[in-house]
């Protein structure tokens, strides 16, 4: 035998290098159409159409041994049991589709389910209803040719959307969220009706989301998922939640880890997950619980984002789809289904009417006594029933067919009574009113389409409302929350600083986030990151963490100007930089120097002592000098003339007042947050030491600073503004015990701040209603509905005295859901005379 050359093999298209070729390609294909990307018919994967189909010949109704499932499963299906039992399992905890019985494992914490052999599952009757009918169902041979199974599910309701997808095929990835199944099904009823609809993702694992970013769960498209945290109490927080996608034992280790890089300080994390996701944090004595919740969602995967793909199989094609579009093509396929599904059941009656309608005539007629006669043949007889009936022929609808008649002939003959005929007749009746109804039903297929869809809103709707809450998030910017986790040294004299410079100087504690601003003799600044070492400038006179957009720190600085000799004194801030780039704050002479520098924290202006040299020719060799003059100008500027004479030092001599306008601070509502952006409702111009009174709606308050880092719950927020402690607060609440309104006004007693003081009876869901620090409110109230609607002032400050800030205080009307009230501001001109309740 002739010895075949290497390159027969590699050229020749049936030989290696053609089976290469293709082999990548058919294996690729296989991936993505047969194992990793859903069906848009059906919303199913290969293995999880195969695994319904298998258990919906198994249903009898009774629980089946998963291990059982699975096998039966393989009759379909080219895999192992392995990937079958993930499969179902998978399905089983997304609850929609199958129910189960067993341990089948926790989504929350990453619990495996139990072994097959140990757990059973039956078809919901949900999945019943809406994925099967063998008649509506095309068919295929399974792997091994032996049975049929269906190409894709007769599914009529979005299911794709419901359960979410993903996978990993090659060349590409698929990520379909889940979406609540109630809004699905309003959504396809919109769309039945022509109308606007938009969906959300929803987790079984809740917590709370923000989808502005959703893009339809297109590629490119994101969201983000917070897990929910609440303050137990300032030593405490419970994290009652996990994100999408994140186990409590993810949640926990990336809450360590986080720990261990410095990012966060806490005292201990421990998991009492039962019924409920509970993750208990005990936090370090001094740090802020408003900090450290901020620090969880930075840092930890108590915040997660999410990238959607939203890509299937159509028509054996991968493709990219919104869930707009998926949701459109899912209901056109319900309703296509539905169409499909009356138009056989219109067939089926139209047979039985038909068949029916031979029957009577068959026996009302006496045409069954064709068969008595003796015929010679059994064609004969068929013929002869034929023409027996050929008066009657142009009361059917259809022709009688050789079929229609054997099967007449297969009935006993017996007596005919009349009431057998009569029972015919209201067959006829009850068949022809179906018919009526069916074509009804398909002249209206959109409203029958809309009625089905409401139907399972109604029957399976319940137990399933939206579990993640829909909110916009605030974006946490990581330094303003990061722990300070180590230290920076200065060598002042040699110019470096850094965090490995231990037998230097500290200077100041900073997390690896920050960014450390640094000032020269020489009047050079210079911002750089935290480093192990880094060189500013020989002389270094001031170094601290420097904030970006900071227009409140001020910077007092005399210099000397080499290149002259003349003085300089000038006010600046630093609101924006290079990093790593030398700023000269002098005119730019190489020996310029400092005299005199300080940082003023809220544009402090101190007054100085200047002492010129003893040498000059000056008349006056001593004068203050007030930095309060100077106008704060930006870095850049040379400043004012001081003197022209040579400065033998310059010394502080008496502090300053801010010589800044008050700060300006507003309380955005939508996400909870102190701002000096102009967000939300304006509070007010605050010195330094002014503090904000906070009521809350569960009747509490508090007296906090004005650090913006904090976090507040603005649906529980009803008043926020300036604290004066020489102010009443008025205040109605409901006593849900005594279900009635009491109403109160007290001062603020207490001084400590960041602490909330319950202020209305103890007593269960008893809330409070309305607050107001008015001099003389106005309280109107309005009861009843209709005709009947009273409506009623108050002057409070007639009706009720002031009492301590625990008083119980006075009855003011009965609790009723028609009640409303609402403050008006006191009329200006004197009292009338009026009565302190009037009309």
């Amino acid at each position: 035998m002739a010895k075949a050359n290497k390159e027969d093999y590699i050229h020749a298209d049936s030989g290696i290098g053609g089976q290469y070729k293709t082999w990548f390609l058919d294996y690729a294909s296989y991936v993505i159409l047969e194992r990793a990307v859903p069906a848009i018919e059906d919303g199913l994967k290969p293995v999880q159409r195969r695994i319904l189909h298998a258990m919906k010949e198994m249903d009898d109704g009774r629980f089946n041994k998963v291990a059982n499932i699975i096998g039966q499963s393989m009759q379909y299906h080219p895999h192992g049991d392995a990937s079958i039992g993930d499969a179902l399992v998978n399905l089983g905890q997304k609850d929609l589709l199958i129910e189960t019985q067993g341990n089948w494992g926790d989504v929350r914490t990453g619990d495996d389910a139990a072994a097959p052999r140990y757990i059973e599952a039956r078809l919901s009757k949900f999945a019943l209803e809406v994925a099967f009918n063998a008649k509506t169902t095309d068919w295929a041979l399974s792997y091994d040719g032996r049975k049929n199974e269906p190409v894709t599910l007769p599914m009529k309701f979005p299911l794709l959307l419901a359960q979410g997808a993903e996978g990993i095929a090659v060349g590409l990835a698929t990520k379909i969220l889940p979406h609540n199944f109630c809004e699905l099904i309003e959504a396809s009823i919109k769309c039945l009706r022509g109308k606007k609809f938009e969906i959300l993702p929803d987790f079984q694992t809740g917590g709370t989301m923000d989808a502005s970013n959703y893009g339809e769960g297109k590629r490119g498209g994101k969201i983000r998922v917070r897990a929910i945290i609440e303050e137990q109490d300032k030593k405490t927080l419970v994290i009652k939640s996990v994100p999408f996608g994140v186990t409590t034992t993810q949640l926990m280790e990336s809450i360590v880890k986080a720990t261990d890089a410095g990012k966060i300080k806490i005292k201990k994390v421990t998991d009492h997950t039962a019924a409920a996701v509970e993750i208990i944090i005990e936090l370090a004595p001094g740090i802020s619980p408003d900090i450290t919740i901020d620090a969880l969602y930075a840092f930890t995967d108590c915040e997660v984002s999410i990238s959607p793909n939203c890509c299937v199989i159509v028509k054996d094609k991968p493709q990219f789809l919104g869930v707009k579009e998926l949701l459109q093509i899912a209901t056109d396929n319900t309703r296509d289904l539905l169409l499909k599904e009356l138009q056989i059941k219109l067939g089926e009656l139209q047979e039985k009417w038909h068949y029916t309608s031979l029957e009577k005539i068959f026996f009302e007629e006496k045409i069954y006594k064709e068969l008595e006669k003796k015929h010679e043949t059994w064609d004969k007889v068929l013929s002869a029933i034929d023409a027996a009936f050929t008066p009657f022929k142009k009361l059917l609808k259809r022709d009688i067919t050789r079929e229609d008649i054997v099967k007449l002939t297969e009935k006993p003959v017996r007596r005919i009574y009349r009431l057998d005929i009569d029972e015919l007749n209201e067959q006829i009746k009850g068949l022809e009113a179906d018919i009526k109804q069916v074509k009804h039903d398909i002249e209206n297929l959109t409203d029958f389409a809309v009625a089905y869809y409401e139907n399972l809103l109604k029957k399976f709707g319940k137990g399933r409302e939206r579990k993640t809450e829909i909110k916009q998030f605030d974006t946490i910017q990581a330094k303003s929350v990061a722990i300070a986790n180590t230290k920076i040294y200065a060598n002042f004299a040699d110019g470096f600083i850094g965090t490995g410079l231990k037998k230097d100087e500290l200077v100041a504690e900073v997390s690896d986030l920050d960014d450390i601003i640094a000032f020269t003799k020489g009047g050079i600044m210079k911002v750089v990151k935290v480093s192990d070492k880094v060189f500013i400038g020989k002389d270094i006179i001031h170094v601290a963490v420097f904030q970006k957009s900071d227009e409140r720190t001020t910077y007092n600085m005399v210099y000397v100007d080499a290149k002259t000799g003349v003085s300089y004194a000038k006010r600046f801030n630093v609101t924006g930089i290079t990093r790593d780039k030398e700023y000269d704050l002098t005119k730019g002479s190489e020996k310029s120097r400092v005299h005199y520098f300080t940082a003023n924290a809220n544009g402090e202006a101190e007054v100085v002592k200047i002492v010129l040299s003893p040498n000059c020719s000056a008349k006056k060799k001593e004068f203050d000098f007030y930095f309060e003059e100077q106008e704060i100008k930006g870095r850049g500027s040379i400043g004012n003339i001081v003197t022209k004479y040579p400065i033998k030092s310059v010394k502080f001599k008496e502090a300053g007042k801010s010589t800044l306008d008050a700060k300006k601070l507003w309380f955005d509502n939508k996400f909870g947050r102190l701002n000096t952006e102009e967000k939300g409702d304006y509070l007010g111009k605050f010195d330094a030491e002014d503090r904000l009174l906070v009521m809350y709606n569960d009747g509490n308050y508090e007296i906090t600073d004005q650090e913006l880092t904090q976090r507040f719950d603005p649906e529980k927020v009803l008043l926020m503004e300036k604290f004066n402690p020489e102010k009443v607060i008025t205040a109605v609440y409901l006593d849900n015990e005594k279900l009635q309104y009491n109403i109160k006004r007290f001062k603020i007693e207490t001084t400590t701040l960041h602490s909330k003081f319950f202020f209305i009876k103890e007593g269960k869901d008893n809330r409070l209603e309305m607050v107001s620090t008015e001099a003389e409110p106005i309280l109107v109230v309005q009861s009843g509905r209709g005709q009947m609607v009273r409506k009623a002032k108050f002057k409070v400050v007639k009706l009720v005295e002031v009492m301590g800030w625990k008083a119980v205080g006075a009855k003011l009307t009965e609790y009723s859901k028609s009640v409303e009230m609402e403050w008006e501001k006191p009329h200006e001109d004197k009292d009338n005379g009026q009565p302190e309740l009037f009309e």
